[in-house]
Parts: structure tokens; C-alpha cells; sequence
């Protein structure tokens, strides 16, 4: 393992433009990471934290695919769901005229028909209960709509089928099978000092709900240890679409179980679901539970294969998996500390980092 120096120039160049106040890399092959670095400061307020390979971040919708959509891929091979299975059959919330014939495959490619975002914490009552009364957006199976509500339904699915929460099955499923030691839901306060901070408050999300979120008790300082986004932290900080935190190594480990070769949790035969595209004919390419560079703009930028599968978190986060090589690139930054809104896109940066990091894989390793 050692850095990259034209990966550490571009980040560094990013940092000191005030993108993000600090970033962690890695860029592995056949499981085991090649590439890496850490650089500037996990957190400026309200202490000076410095970056460091085990800085653990808030890895915001890598929750999505990293333990939601892996649990299910485990439960699918164990033959407890099928793809085309109606959800409305592990829940019933669902069983109404506009959603009872919503699939679980349409959950895990945002296929549903749901709207992107509510404030979910706003609403009074049962989160799954609120979901299930929102009018769609889209007829199921037409469009393409990224949204939250997908995975929450999942992680609430998932729930219920085994008996047990979502943290503790990640933990029984992934985290400990793995040996991760530096995964956690909720992760405990002894963590705090190396964990890279968050927004200071939720300005983001206040803005979002506007009007209809005067009187909410809104957090005020700096979102440090705990989960940054607000459906996440009102569901306790454990949810199908966030509130996963992790280092880049145990990121890096997780992904690795989604390549046929490399996976300890799944068969070679389901690992070619991750690379499958389901929407065809659609804006955007989705596999299970994983977008595709076959998408127009993806992130993946113009170096990864279009089979090649990946996602994003909110906070600053990014995992892309080339499954043909076997590579695995993962950037972590928190670009939402210490920072006005509104928060830098950093896409661009991101499909450089590919492309630098694909450059540097292809190279003769000493």
C-alpha cells in the first residue's frame, strides 16, 4: 500500500480550493489495496483533527447498496425473497391499489415510482406507514427516481423477515464474518476523535423542508459521531438509506464481497447481478442496488468499463467497483464540515480520481 502522488496533487488541489476539508482514498485490486492516502483535516470545528488511513466516515447512501442491498443479495441466495416478489408481501402497508404490485427489484433499481426525498421526521407516525401513504411519482417500473424511501422500505423488510434490527444483522452477516473493526452503526463515543466531522447543524435539510419545518428541533452544532442525515438520525441512527460509518480498509472489504472471486458472502452467480443493468431503455443504467458508468454523466467517469458498478453518499463519499479487473476505488471526503452551503459538487473531481487511480493500477506494480 503506498499513495499516489497525482491522486494526492488533485486532492490537495481540491482541499485548498475549500471543496472538502479532507480526504481518504484507496484504489485496490484482487482485494487487496494498491493505492492510498489521507490527507487534510477530518475535522476543523470544534477542535483541529487531522486525517489519518483509519479516519472513519459517514459513508451517508453507501449504506444503500454496502448493507441493504448485500443483505438482500445474501437473503436472495438463501432463497428467503425472489426479485419479482410483490414487497406488499413482507409488507403489508404496501397492499393498495397504486403499490401492491411494486417489486422488490423495482425498490433496489429506484424503479418504485416513489418521490426522491420527504423529511420523513416532520410527519407524525410510523416512518414505513408514511412512506406507504405517499402518492407515487411514477407508475412502478417507468422511470428511474432515485430515492430514499426504496431503501428504507428495505431495511424495514429486512427487519421483519429475520426478526432482528437492520445494525444487528449487518453486524451478524457482514461486520463479523469480515473481522471489520472499524464499522459501525451509531459508532461509539470513544470513536469521536477519529471520525471525520459534519455539517455544523442541518442548514441543508432545513433548507429543503422550508416552511413546513419552523418549530422542528433542529440540531445546532456540529454533527460529529453521529449520523448527518436527518431521516437516519429521527429512525435512531440506524436505516435502509444511511447511517452506515466506516474506514476506507473495511470499505474497501465490503466491496470486494460484491466481485465473483473475491466474495466470502455471496456465489459467483450472484455477484453478476451487480453488473447487470435491469433498466434498459432508461436514463439511467441500475443494477442491483448499484448504479452503472453505462449512465450518461456517470461518475464512474470515462476510464471504467460500462458494466462497472458504484455509488455515492451525501457527506462526500464515493465506492466504484470494475468487477472485469477486479478493482475497487473508493474516495471518502466531508464535504459538508465547516463549510456554507451550498456544498461544492465534487463529480468532477471524482471521475479524475478514477481516471488517475485506473492510470496508476495499469502501470507495472513493483
Amino acid at each position: 500500500m503506498k499513495p499516489c502522488e497525482p491522486i494526492n496533487e488533485l486532492l490537495r488541489e481540491r482541499i485548498a480550493a475549500g471543496d472538502f476539508p479532507s480526504a481518504v482514498y484507496a484504489a485496490a485490486e484482487r482485494g487487496s489495496i494498491i493505492y492510498a492516502g489521507a490527507l487534510g483535516a477530518a475535522v476543523r470545528v470544534p477542535m483541529t483533527v487531522n486525517t489519518m488511513l483509519g479516519t472513519v466516515y459517514d459513508l451517508a447512501s453507501l449504506t444503500k447498496p454496502l448493507v441493504t442491498g448485500l443483505l438482500c443479495a445474501i437473503l436472495l441466495e438463501r432463497g428467503a425473497i425472489k426479485l419479482d416478489d410483490a414487497a406488499a408481501r413482507f409488507l403489508p402497508e404496501f397492499a393498495r391499489d397504486d403499490k401492491r404490485e411494486i417489486t422488490l427489484l423495482q425498490l433496489l433499481t429506484h424503479t418504485s415510482g416513489f418521490p426522491a426525498w420527504r423529511p420523513f421526521y416532520l410527519a407524525v407516525g410510523d416512518v414505513l406507514q408514511t412512506i406507504a401513504d405517499e402518492p407515487l411519482q411514477n407508475a412502478p417500473g417507468t422511470k428511474v427516481e432515485y430515492s430514499d424511501f426504496n431503501f428504507i422500505a428495505l431495511g424495514v423488510l429486512l427487519e421483519r423477515l429475520t426478526g432482528k434490527k437492520l445494525d444487528e444483522l449487518a453486524r451478524a452477516e457482514i461486520f463479523a464474518p469480515l473481522g471489520l473493526q472499524n464499522t459501525a452503526f451509531n459508532p461509539p463515543f470513544e470513536w469521536r476523535e477519529r471520525i471525520a466531522a459534519s455539517e455544523i447543524g442541518n442548514a441543508h435539510e432545513r433548507n429543503e423542508a422550508g416552511a413546513g419545518g419552523a418549530g422542528y428541533n433542529w440540531r445546532e452544532g456540529v454533527i460529529w459521531g453521529e449520523v448527518h442525515d436527518g431521516n437516519a438520525h429521527f429512525l435512531g441512527g440506524v436505516a435502509g438509506h444511511a447511517g452506515l460509518f466506516a474506514d476506507v480498509r473495511d470499505t474497501v472489504k465490503i466491496a470486494a464481497q460484491f466481485h465473483a472471486g473475491l466474495s466470502q458472502l455471496l456465489q459467483p452467480e450472484t455477484c453478476q447481478l451487480f453488473r447487470t443493468n435491469f433498466t434498459p431503455g432508461h436514463d439511467e443504467a441500475r443494477s442491483f442496488a448499484w448504479s452503472l458508468a453505462a449512465t450518461k454523466l456517470s461518475t464512474a467517469g470515462p476510464d471504467l468499463p460500462p458494466d462497472a458498478f458504484g455509488h455515492l453518499g451525501f457527506t462526500g463519499t464515493s465506492c466504484w467497483n470494475d468487477a472485469s479487473r477486479q478493482r475497487i476505488y473508493v474516495l471518502l471526503t466531508n464535504r459538508t464540515h465547516d463549510k456554507p452551503l451550498p456544498f461544492v459538487n465534487i463529480n468532477s473531481t471524482r471521475r479524475t480520481f478514477h481516471s488517475l487511480a485506473q492510470a496508476a493500477l495499469n502501470e507495472p506494480q513493483n
